[in-house]
């Protein structure tokens, strides 16, 4: 070990004199910018004012619907009541989350096993210090292996992300976890200098391919990344240091992507945007960040100590979390893009995402219901409640899209129609406004994609739900773009006939107001929803066109890169050319060590 004082020196060097930007953290930077992500101070009082007026806004709605009073017809009433409840209690746990997301996991630990992450393991008067690639803890090294999970992805695909782990700073192995047992990626995998693993059987999938792996594998910490999300070169100089703490099981980081390019995409990656933003860095607080399946970082023991990853569920990723807590240990999550990736392109690759996001939330619910669980937490029974329920929102938004009907059709009203209508609009905007500007605080702008596609969402949450009741399975399906896509209109008929539901009422909604000379909020409501199915309806057309024109193109992808669904590339991070595995920050820092003079007084 270095001299006593003398590590201080090399610090004290390495702080006035900054390593230059290596070639692929130039590139990666320039990536991450060109995404356009907003980055908001967490601790910014404006963020806290709006999440306090937002709060107000539902406290002040909830009187306003409770006021007797203000009570319609019994049955719209309490479908509204219903609906707006799981709203409420949604949007309160969310902003109390948020409120808490400017807690910051890097604690002094943190920083002093970041600062000796790439201390000198050597010592030598003869020789000066040479700063080693090999990541230690309290001064012992520590082997990661990084696992890049693969099911028939594209080769090109797959290589694009293994070549980047390879460039992960520090000594790692890397693996290619590929449960499709393709000789390409066999190939691929030897010729960018990674492991190759398969096994015999498909047996837990995801889940079950991770844990063969950590049987043939010796890490003391592991990666996980699947095989469409390209690594930052810092990846483990970020997360690694907070393994300073035993009691921390992994680390996780958020999902980018680099494939916003079409309305799927966009609505789809944007959705997001707020959880990762502020919902799981709020969940630190708590200690119920989850795992979310890729860019995240395990302790091995950990793991093992609860049997591996969870392979019960194709929902891994949050049950093997559960498991984490109950038994004590604790996760983080920080906000910092440390891996890009593909979100959707297609309505059918979004659909297969979201039934089986969904289906894994209500699996939570009904098979373990975090507020019964006494091993965890109050708060961490409360969080977990809450993102076990978060789709509940397919209900609400189905029973919100046939209520208008009860008053065009029957007469049936949920507010008593003697109340103005701006009183209820005033009270109603202090609900659902203040929701959308905290939102567009978060994203940096009004994304109406998000907004039209979580609302044509409800047939997949309400399948996901019945899925959850009956314990249903769900098959693995790869989330990627177009490709051998099949046609939109094989996963859009439950919104076809809502559409159509709604054009009907909207038909007679007109002839009543023009019969009676009253314009209700029922009508404005229905035709408000039925313009929203009418874009998506259109969005589903212009897909089925783009997908029938594909192989008159020639666009079709070849058959050796077929999958069952491919990925479009993101913009390619290569490694840089003719350069050595530990890349040129190593080669810098022993050249800047020779500069290095020994001061031993």
């Amino acid at each position: 070990m270095p001299a006593p004082g003398h590590d201080q020196d090399w610090l004290a060097e390495r702080l006035n004199h900054p390593e230059p930007e290596t070639e692929r953290e130039r590139v990666w930077r320039e990536q991450v910018s060109g995404l356009g992500v907003v980055h908001r101070d967490l601790q910014s009082p404006s963020l806290t004012m709006l999440v306090l007026l937002a709060t107000l806004g539902v406290l002040l709605y909830a009187s306003f619907l409770a006021r007797p009073g203000n009570v319609g017809d019994l049955l719209p009433w309490s479908i509204v009541i219903l609906c707006e409840g799981i709203m409420m209690f949604q949007v309160l746990v969310s902003l109390w989350t948020q409120l808490s997301s400017a807690h910051d996991p890097r604690d002094f630990a943190y920083h002093a096993a970041r600062r000796d992450l790439f201390m000198p393991t050597v010592f030598d008067l003869d020789m000066p210090l040479v700063p080693s690639e090999q990541l230690q803890l309290d001064g012992r090294p520590v082997n990661v292996d990084i696992f890049v999970t693969t099911y028939g992805e594209p080769v090109a695909t797959i290589r694009r992300t293994v070549a980047a782990a390879r460039q992960v700073r520090g000594e790692t192995k890397v693996w290619v976890l590929d449960d499709g047992r393709s000789p390409e990626v066999e190939k691929m995998a030897r010729e960018e200098g990674a492991h190759y693993l398969t096994r015999p059987d498909n047996t837990g999938a995801k889940a079950g391919n991770i844990n063969h792996a950590l049987t043939r594998t010796e890490g003391e910490f592991f990666v996980i990344l699947d095989a469409d999300f390209v690594p930052s070169p810092d990846l483990l100089v970020e997360t690694v240091p907070f393994f300073a703490r035993d009691a921390v099981a992994f680390v996780q980081t958020p999902q980018v992507y680099g494939n916003i390019k079409n309305f799927i995409s966009r609505g789809s990656g944007f959705m997001q945007t707020v959880f990762y933003s502020l919902i799981q860095p709020g969940k630190n607080r708590f200690n119920s960040a989850f795992c979310v399946g890729t860019n995240v970082v395990f302790r091995r023991s950990a793991v093992l100590d609860v049997g591996g990853i969870y392979a019960e569920s194709k929902s891994e990723d949050i049950w093997t979390s559960i498991r984490l807590h109950q038994k004590g240990y604790e996760s983080v999550y920080i906000p910092t893009i440390l891996a890009i990736g593909d979100t959707p392109e297609t309505i059918e690759a979004y659909t297969k995402q979201q039934v089986r996001w969904a289906t894994g939330a209500f699996e939570v619910l009904f098979r373990n219901n975090p507020l019964l669980d006494k091993r965890l937490s109050v708060d961490q029974r409360l969080q977990y409640f809450g993102t076990s329920t978060f789709y509940l929102s397919g209900l609400v938004t189905f029973l919100l899209l046939i209520l208008p009907a009860l008053q065009i059709f029957l007469g049936l009203t949920p507010i008593n129609p003697s109340i103005p209508l701006w009183q209820w609009a005033l009270f109603y905007s202090g609900f659902y406004v203040m929701q959308i500007v905290v939102a567009i605080y978060t994203i940096g702008s009004f994304r109406w994609e998000t907004l039209l596609l979580s609302t044509v969402s409800f047939p997949l949450y309400l399948r996901a739900l019945w899925n959850g009741l009956l314990g249903r399975d769900l098959a693995w399906h790869v989330t990627g773009s177009e490709g051998r896509a099949n046609s939109p209109f094989n996963y859009v008929v439950p919104q076809a006939l809502m559409w159509f539901f709604l054009i009907l009422t909207s038909i007679v909604g007109i002839w009543v107001a023009d019969w009676t000379g009253v314009l209700s909020i029922a009508l404005a409501w229905n035709l408000f929803n039925m313009v929203v199915l009418t874009v998506f309806m259109g969005i589903a057309v212009g897909e089925a066109r783009r997908l029938r024109r594909k192989p008159r193109d020639g666009s079709e992808p070849s058959a050796a890169s077929s999958a069952p669904t491919a990925t479009r590339p993101v913009t390619p991070i290569d490694p840089i050319p003719d350069s050595p595995r530990l890349g040129e920050r190593s080669a810098h820092r022993r050249a800047s060590a020779g500069r290095r003079t020994l001061n031993l007084q």
